[in-house]
């Protein structure tokens, strides 16, 4: 197993991959002259070297075009979040109306909740994982106070039962048959933040309909990163962000999903101009007429500049292909986990479920010895050009992400613990 940690190893690894050449694709940070080992894609991705000329045509058709950019070239503007919706289909397995580039997380997370949250007094109650990400568990108590009812009671949250923090298929069954009678939505994550924990959505949407609720999911985490099906798998929604694993841009434009079966009903909403019928949208009349499919959830025009980037990181997930990208995926992070139980196990703990069906590319990494050593060692390893994330009390998320990072970066990581342990 010493072979693991040798130069030869992981370099025959890299030259072995079939997706290296994406790596120079992408703008890596440097320290000290040299690439990072960057392993923060979790929190942001990294710019694609093809984001500027996107952002750049939008830059050069505002001053040559001005108003009439929104009609002219083929990157027009009044049709330009159409140029992203193929490509989020196929990176979230859904029919291309079933999806729209729109707004923030949480914005489209309030917007679809105004859909699909209509608690009665018979059923009131949300159920979410216990430790979810703030601003969901923000929204929904504002959500439930909206309605009338109260968060004490009628937001209900699953705790973890197992060793690490996680959480059982079959802690969530209990759950969701404890409260059947009274759950209006199950809001849960395709991919939890914290541990890096991975849920079968297929599995908790059959859950959540055979109690009589409806199905949403948090897909932060999980776009870009797992696998998704989300028409297949029958969820009535899901919202993300792009900045993560999809390398989009701080604060760029999110995605939502509502499945085909509600893009045709006249389901509540908030309405705005842009989800209006793009036929009779410019005769300005009072009545709103819905979009059929995820466009109709639009409020108002997108965000041209925010969306450019989206097309330059989509380009590069469809020349690579999700299911090669989670093949190395599972392999990187195989080697990083095989890297700790070989010669970290005494410094690392890894929180993250050990079944690869059961997590993406990010391990959570809980550092032996407390709060204090797990910050001397967080500190230590960006001081020397290894950039992961930090969680309160004591973990470490690493997040090996295929399209950028090579085995020799895991390698590199799994040395610089070792140095910080032999000097203390």
């Amino acid at each position: 197993m010493t072979e693991l940690l040798t130069d030869a190893h992981a370099a025959a690894l890299d030259a072995a991959d079939p997706l290296r050449d994406f790596r120079a694709e992408f703008h890596l940070p440097l320290h000290a002259g040299q690439p990072q080992a960057y392993f923060v894609g979790n929190s942001l991705g990294l710019q694609p070297k093809g984001a500027r000329a996107m952002v750049d045509e939008v830059m050069t058709a505002w001053a040559r075009d001005a108003v009439e950019g929104h009609f002219r070239g083929e990157a027009a503007w009044m049709p330009y979040h159409r140029l992203v919706r193929d490509g989020l289909a196929r990176l979230v397995g859904a029919l291309p109306s079933e999806v729209v580039a729109m707004n923030t997380l949480t914005v489209n997370l309030h917007l679809l909740l105004v859909s699909f949250y209509r608690p009665t007094r018979e059923r009131p109650a949300i159920l979410l994982e216990a430790g979810s990400f703030p601003s969901d568990r923000y929204a929904l108590e504002s959500q439930i106070r909206f309605h009338g009812y109260d968060p004490a009671t009628d937001l209900i949250e699953v705790p973890p039962d197992e060793p690490n923090g996680t959480v059982s298929m079959a802690a969530i069954e209990r759950a969701i048959g404890e409260h059947a009678g009274r759950l209006a939505l199950v809001l849960w994550p395709g991919v939890q933040y914290r541990t890096g924990q991975a849920f079968d959505i297929a599995a908790i949407t059959r859950l959540a309909h055979a109690a009589g609720a409806i199905a949403g999911f948090d897909l932060a985490h999980a776009v870009g990163n797992v696998p998704l099906a989300l028409h297949d798998a029958n969820a009535d929604f899901a919202v993300w962000c792009h900045y993560k694993y999809v390398n989009a841009g701080p604060g760029a434009v999110a995605g939502a999903f509502v499945h085909a079966r509600h893009g045709t009903t006249d389901r509540p909403r908030f309405a705005g101009w842009w989800g209006n019928r793009e036929d009779v949208r410019f005769r300005m009349e009072p009545q709103f007429q819905p979009t059929l499919g995820a466009e109709g959830w639009q409020l108002s025009n997108p965000p041209i500049l925010s969306l450019a980037p989206l097309r330059a990181s989509l380009a590069l997930f469809d020349r690579a292909g999700m299911s090669a990208l989670r093949r190395k995926s599972e392999q990187l992070t195989g080697y990083l986990e095989a890297l700790i139980d070989t010669a970290l196990s005494d410094v690392l703990e890894v929180v993250t479920p050990r079944a690869p069906d059961q997590r993406g590319c990010q391990l959570s990494l809980r550092v032996r010895g407390g709060r204090a050593r797990g910050r001397a060692l967080f500190e230590y390893l960006a001081n020397h050009g290894v950039l992961g994330d930090w969680r309160e009390p004591d973990v470490i998320r690493i997040a090996p992400v295929p399209l950028y990072n090579r085995y020799a970066d895991v390698l590199r990581f799994a040395r610089c613990v070792q140095e910080w342990r032999d000097a203390q």
